[in-house]
């Protein structure tokens, strides 16, 4: 890439699909001949309360969180970390702390990953594997932030936010990356939760978070 002047490769993957993940794996290695560490990001989310979610909602939620988090860490432990170590950080959020409204589904897929994020600590750290999560807040110019908001700008999200400012996408790889390095090596097993704060801050009122179900429906239903 320009930026960095490295060479990149791309993969279209079903992270629903192991054999996809092998495919992309044994590509990679091809390539490079190493892979130092996995982050594991794909994600799924709208707003819904439950009563309006429908089984097979929830379902493919936790199949492309929590099952893909499953899959790729053991495919990628199986192919190359089992023999030659490595990091892998979870991609996780803060919905599940409190309970947030309208987010069942994915609270309850992120809480499974974090769990599951302790268990392949215990198990894969004999194998000089660390493993963690890190929760990210709200992140300025991302695709969750444009459908979730509901419009409300950045800046009045701010409010409930004690840093005052929401986080940016750079942050998030920086905290990424200082968690790849021999600084964090004492760190596995664990959730840094990168948010500034806003989880334990902002409102979790069920009728506020039901009109913006409202709004964020309506947005949607006028650009179709």
């Amino acid at each position: 890439m320009k930026a960095t002047g490295r060479r990149c490769l791309y993969y279209q993957v079903d992270v629903r699909k192991p054999q996809d993940i092998l495919n992309a794996i044994d590509e990679t290695l091809k390539v490079y001949g190493r892979i130092d560490y996995l982050i594991n990001g794909a994600a799924g989310n709208f707003l819904c309360p439950l009563e309006s979610m429908s089984y097979n909602a929830f379902k493919t939620v936790i199949e492309i969180d929590t099952l893909g988090t499953f899959n790729t860490s053991k495919a990628m432990y199986e192919r190359y970390f089992k023999n030659n170590g490595g990091v892998i950080i979870n991609i996780t959020a803060t919905l599940h702390y409190r309970g947030q409204a309208l987010q069942a589904h994915v609270g309850s897929a992120k809480a499974a990953i974090e769990t599951l994020t302790r268990h392949m600590a215990v198990e894969w750290g004999p194998d000089r594997i660390r493993v963690m999560c890190v929760a990210p807040g709200p992140i300025a110019d991302t695709e969750g932030m444009r459908r979730l908001a509901g419009g409300v700008l950045p800046e009045a999200l701010t409010q409930g936010i004690p840093i005052q400012r929401i986080g940016e996408r750079v942050e998030i790889g920086n905290v990424c990356l200082f968690l790849v390095t021999s600084m964090a090596e004492l760190l596995t097993g664990t959730v840094v939760v990168a948010d500034g704060g806003s989880w334990l801050a902002s409102s979790n009122d069920f009728a506020q978070r039901s009109k913006l179900f409202t709004s964020v429906s309506n947005s949607s239903r006028s650009k179709l």
